[in-house]
């Protein structure tokens, strides 16, 4: 390929490389040549065409793994976990097009087992929330959310079909999510969840426990959500200081759930 004068050299060879990937030349999953190649083929520095990869890896054509190369996007983006999101935040990063369908919205009354999460009495109604969440129209997800009648009161059934409970509570009513824990785990799909996801029965999905706080250490709700284990991976990075020569208690620098669209 001929670099043509007037246009930025990153730019032709980023473009070219969009087309090779958009032909099937480069399929996903697939690396690409490396920087010294790419460079001796179209005759110029290592320095452009990193910033040609890095204009495709902004827009989530690529991936790059240190030390490994560059290599095709299989439609996957990612977002920052290390961070509290809400599911409408974390579809929105990764390119996708948020959408719920609330599938129960009622009061119940708490097992044991969740009075002992919520810090509420046993016997205690909660609201419990059944959501499909989609992207771009598909199943991702399915929640199971529990909330104590105090905050539980404050949303209506319809708004979360557009709206998610991070956002109602913060902005709507100053009740801010200050902390979550996690918990995930691998469990089989039962004949529901197989029906609402369209998956198999049976499939592994993957299942993330999380109990959400509010100023005071006050439990604001409890989630269980099943995601397609075809729609959702996740990437973790350490990193470790140059002093610290033992490898021992690295940092959680970032832990990304990477989707498929």
């Amino acid at each position: 390929m001929m670099l043509k004068e007037g246009i930025p050299r990153h730019s032709q060879i980023s473009q070219w490389l969009r087309k090779q990937i958009d032909e099937g030349i480069f399929k996903p999953e697939q690396k690409l040549p490396s920087e010294n190649d790419l460079a001796k083929k179209f005759d110029v520095s290592r320095v452009t065409i990193r910033r040609a990869l890095q204009s495709l890896e902004s827009e989530s054509i690529i991936y790059r793994c240190q030390g490994l190369g560059s290599f095709v996007s299989d439609g996957r983006a990612t977002h920052n976990l290390v961070k509290l999101t809400d599911f409408n935040e974390d579809m929105a990063r990764a390119g996708l097009v948020p959408s719920s369908e609330v599938k129960h919205f009622g009061a119940v009354n708490a097992p044991d087992w969740l009075a002992e999460i919520l810090h509420i009495d046993n016997g205690c109604k909660v609201l419990r929330i059944d959501r499909l969440r989609l992207g771009n129209g598909s199943p991702v997800a399915y929640d199971i959310t529990w909330l104590p009648v105090f905050y539980g009161q404050l949303l209506n059934e319809k708004q979360l079909e557009v709206s998610t409970i991070y956002s109602i509570l913060e902005k709507e009513y100053d009740i801010p999510v200050i902390k979550g824990s996690y918990r995930m785990s691998a469990v089989p799909s039962d004949e529901q969840l197989s029906a609402e996801l369209q998956v198999e029965q049976h499939t592994p999905l993957f299942l993330i426990d999380r109990l959400s706080f509010t100023i005071g250490h006050k439990p604001l709700y409890y989630q269980k959500r099943f995601y397609r284990n075809d729609k959702v991976l996740y990437e973790m990075t350490l990193e470790r200081s140059p002093e610290d020569k033992s490898g021992t208690d690295m940092p959680l620098k970032d832990f990304a759930p990477v989707f498929k669209s």
